[in-house]
């Protein structure tokens, strides 16, 4: 079979092996492309049956007028860039690679707090800019240092992610609470909380919930009022969970002591995001994910997957929610 990937450049910018995917298709059918404008996306699919998408979106107008098209791989746990409900009427199979990031973003997750409570990268850019060094102390720090042991953490969305968290979280001697939508029982690592309780009596809130219609904006201003004063907030989950402009506010304000995010509402950001010249705002580019044995990991289960659609036994195929 022909496979093309549309936009491989983030998953594998050229340290890594192609090879469990490209040994599925026919002599000479394997393409992949670092990235694809959607002007070019119907072009580059071609006569292709199996396309591999990270972000690149496939439309209904796209699904529609590729005839040969029976399978996308998507190269997420994300699926919201693939229109399912015209691949379900088209029996296009749909797939994504789920929980192959499950202790890298945890990993991370616990990154941008130690980085908000210990501050060692700030710290570090004071020593190479020879602060220190001009020091008539032995020792100096830049603002308010903190201790997690004995604080907690609330926990919004309490899946594996979630659940991966925590555990690091507890063995930092944190109190952990956690809210879902479904209810779970105590499991000796958190307290099932609601989502109000996590609000009120966490020093850190950290969101691992997916992007929903009932998620979007779910920490505006008024979710922020009912939050501890000089509290910690941590976004791994998806930029438009939050309302920027209001944690902007809430940073200059000082209702919040940190925002750290590993998301944004629109990727890349525009120059004029609120959150570009907020206080106490640590932001990186998407990379929760991105460590090379996780991108590994990715593209061997894509490859999986895409073996067991050819062989007639689709896994991890996902379909548009009934209404």
């Amino acid at each position: 079979m022909r496979i093309v990937v549309l936009d491989g450049h983030a998953v594998n910018p050229g340290d890594l092996d192609w090879g469990p995917l490209a040994r599925l298709a026919e002599p000479g059918g394997f393409t992949v492309h670092d990235r694809t404008p959607e002007a070019l996306v119907l072009e580059r699919i071609g006569d292709a049956e199996a396309v591999l998408t990270n972000k690149t979106l496939l439309r209904r107008e796209t699904l529609e007028a590729a005839p040969r098209l029976r399978y996308v791989g998507v190269l997420a746990t994300g699926y919201n860039v693939v229109d399912l409900a015209c691949a379900d009427e088209r029996g296009i199979v749909v797939t994504n690679v789920p929980g192959y990031a499950t202790d890298a973003v945890a990993q991370f997750t616990l990154a941008l707090l130690l980085e908000a409570a210990s501050r060692v990268g700030a710290h570090d850019a004071c020593v190479h800019g020879g602060e220190w060094t001009a020091c008539s102390d032995f020792s100096f720090f830049h603002g308010r240092l903190r201790e997690l042991s004995g604080k907690t953490l609330g926990i919004v969305g309490y899946g594996a992610i979630g659940r991966a968290t925590a555990l690091v979280a507890k063995a930092l001697g944190m109190r952990v609470l956690a809210s879902r939508t479904r209810p779970f029982e105590a499991d000796g690592v958190v307290e099932p909380a609601t989502f109000a309780q996590v609000l009120a009596e966490s020093d850190v809130v950290s969101l691992h919930c997916p992007l929903t219609e009932a998620t979007r904006g779910l920490i505006g201003r008024e979710a922020i009022a009912r939050m501890k004063d000089g509290a910690i907030l941590l976004n791994v989950a998806r930029g438009p969970v939050v309302v920027e402009a209001d944690v902007a506010e809430a940073l200059r304000s000082g209702k919040l002591a940190w925002f750290a995010a590993d998301v944004l509402s629109t990727e890349p950001p525009k120059p004029d995001n609120p959150l570009l010249s907020a206080p106490n705002c640590i932001l990186t580019p998407h990379i929760a994910w991105a460590a090379e044995e996780t991108r590994a990991r990715l593209i061997a289960i894509a490859a999986d997957n895409l073996a067991a659609w050819a062989a007639g036994r689709p896994v991890h195929a996902v379909h548009a929610e009934k209404a």
